[in-house]
């Protein structure tokens, strides 16, 4: 087994809150071309998200600032750069679909562009389950094309309500074990489970 490092739970409460807040998004962005009888559970996606990303910061912000990995400087740098590149070629590639009349593959678009930069992240981040998250977001963006391309629903509701939901479950893993993780503590976090 293979120590990446240790996630404190300051660590996962954040993580909890990011996620959270943007699984929020994905929910909000899927509920605009999904079917009727989707909008419920969008909505109760989305406030769940809500309610994960405010408990996240609780528990983020009143543990010790110390344990967190914001406080490395090569890491803060390398997240930066990071998300840097995220944010330049998701843009690249939604103004080329937006201009091109491919609009309503946006969303794969992004979602592709931020599974594949969880993957990297998960070492800077020291978070191993990024890994897996950024696969299957990577796998719900070529379900949401596949099913815009020849299906009857929208890419952008499949891609919305599937990235929500995998955002959801990975920021309450994150959030229950930062719960279970006393404060100035850390839980380590292997490679291979």
């Amino acid at each position: 087994m293979t120590v990446w490092g240790r996630q404190s739970r300051r660590d996962l409460g954040i993580t909890a809150l990011v996620e959270g807040f943007f699984a929020s998004a994905w929910f909000g962005w899927g509920g605009g071309d999904a079917p009727a009888h989707w909008q419920t559970p969008l909505i109760a996606g989305s406030i769940a998200a809500v309610a994960l990303a405010v408990v996240g910061a609780i528990v983020g912000f009143s543990s010790p600032a110390a344990t967190g990995v914001a406080r490395d400087r090569a890491a803060s740098r390398r997240y930066g750069i990071i998300t840097g590149v995220e944010f330049t070629v998701a843009g690249i590639g939604a103004a080329i679909l937006g201009t091109t009349g491919q609009a309503e593959f946006i969303a794969p678009w992004i979602c592709l562009v931020v599974g594949l930069h969880f993957l990297p992240l998960a070492a800077v981040l020291r978070d191993r389950l990024l890994i897996p998250l950024g696969l299957l977001l990577c796998c719900v963006a070529v379900a949401g094309t596949a099913v815009g391309l020849f299906g009857t629903i929208a890419a952008d509701a499949v891609t919305g309500a599937g990235a929500g939901v995998l955002l959801l479950t990975f920021g309450a893993i994150a959030l229950v074990t930062g719960l279970r993780t006393p404060k100035g503590e850390s839980t380590p976090v292997s490679a291979a489970g």
